[in-house]
């Protein structure tokens, strides 16, 4: 019996236990510099759910597939975000401990000394809305609150016995100047990256790290994309494809930036740093 994960995998898995694990108790937790990144946040995600009325320049990450070429330059919105002040991932037993519910909204609010008229009760508010939304048309969702129960969630999308691996978006050059929205231009052709199944996990706005996972019975495609930006910054790129729009609301942010309508084209959009896709590791036959 194999492992249930690839050393490739298991390494990028303590990479991310040392990145995002917490020592101390539930209450400590929002420490000042997450305090800070939860007050600055706006409350948007790149969750398939989240639709917004306005445009903001987050919403820059939506292109068509006929864009992946070589040279073809496009307006993205790539944000940096230091992990030592970003929130982080709870231990399970720690998650576990705290509610995790709109309707236990007023106790967590007082757990974590947030008025209840504040910006960030009012982001963790949408944050728990959405993860109790309803899944699209086959669509399987999970919001991850730790490390394990992410892990649980990929393994029961791909089989326990399956071997799987990470992609994301990596700052390649300093990533600390120019203005997140610029233009970016491709470099070299687009490398498709073999998933028969993946799960993409969106990091939302909360006290500490919540992730928007989901996996799509429909068709997707996935790529690796290089970039760089007007001022020089590389940028290592997941992108995924989305072919079959059809079931989405027509409010759904991608709409609005492509001009384009519900299931007349497919949708790709680069994900943003902290974001995740799980894929299985393994070779086409």
């Amino acid at each position: 019996m194999g492992s249930l994960l690839s050393s490739r995998s298991f390494t990028l898995c303590v990479l991310l236990v040392l990145m995002f694990a917490q020592k101390s108790t539930s209450r400590k937790v929002v420490t000042k510099d997450n305090q800070q990144a939860l007050a600055n946040t706006d409350g948007h995600s790149s969750s398939s759910h989240m639709m917004n009325n306005h445009m903001d320049p987050s919403e820059q990450i939506f292109f068509t597939i006929s864009d992946l070429k070589i040279g073809k330059s496009l307006p993205i919105y790539f944000s940096y975000k230091d992990p030592s002040t970003s929130p982080h991932l709870l231990p399970r037993d720690e998650a576990n401990s705290l509610p995790f519910s709109s309707s236990e909204l007023p106790y967590l609010l007082e757990f974590f000394s947030f008025s209840k008229d504040s910006h960030q009760a009012e982001v963790m508010k949408y944050t728990l809305t959405q993860c109790e939304l309803q899944p699209l048309k086959g669509e399987t969702k999970f919001c991850a609150t730790s490390l394990e129960s992410m892990l649980d969630f990929t393994r029961g999308v791909f089989g326990l016995e399956t071997n799987f691996k990470i992609l994301t978006t990596n700052f390649i050059t300093n990533p600390l100047i120019g203005n997140p929205l610029q233009n970016y231009t491709i470099l070299k052709l687009p490398e498709e990256i073999y998933a028969p199944k993946m799960v993409a996990c969106h990091s939302m706005p909360y006290p500490y790290a919540v992730f928007y996972c989901h996996y799509q019975e429909s068709e997707n495609k996935l790529f690796q994309v290089s970039l760089t930006g007007e001022n020089g910054v590389r940028v290592e790129a997941a992108a995924v494809c989305h072919m079959d729009t059809s079931q989405w609301n027509r409010d759904h942010a991608s709409f609005r930036v492509l001009k384009i309508e519900p299931g007349t084209s497919p949708v790709c959009h680069f994900l943003p740093v902290d974001n995740l896709v799980w894929v299985p590791d393994q070779l086409p036959a």
